[in-house]
């Protein structure tokens, strides 16, 4: 894979994710395996991309899950509501670190 395609792999991966709010997750799923797929193969800054991305998606799936248990108690609904601002979020810091060529920060993070 070429340096080009390479950097903007993650570009894509996160857009995916984000599309993913839109196709119920399918998309966001490809993201994590393109993610899974290429950490290894990535230079040190795009390699710490690709792990933020895939723990993105593993981690919101599993609020997802917190979520829709917890929607017969109503609280599950605003859990979703704030489940989507976090993925926005964590997909807009990514993408905006990766404009400055720098990794994302607390890559290690459950949070923003």
């Amino acid at each position: 894979m070429s340096n080009t395609s390479t950097a903007n792999l993650p570009r894509i991966i996160y857009v995916l994710h984000l599309v993913g709010l839109i196709t119920g997750g399918l998309t966001a799923i490809v993201g994590a395996i393109l993610a899974h797929i290429n950490v290894s193969d990535a230079p040190p800054p795009l390699r710490e991309h690709f792990r933020f991305q895939y723990r993105t998606f593993w981690i919101g799936l599993l609020y997802w899950f917190i979520a829709g248990i917890t929607t017969l108690a109503l609280i599950g609904w605003v859990l979703m509501v704030l489940i989507t601002v976090w993925w926005i979020v964590r997909c807009a810091r990514g993408m905006f670190a990766l404009n400055r060529n720098q990794p994302p920060s607390k890559v290690e993070s459950w949070g923003f």
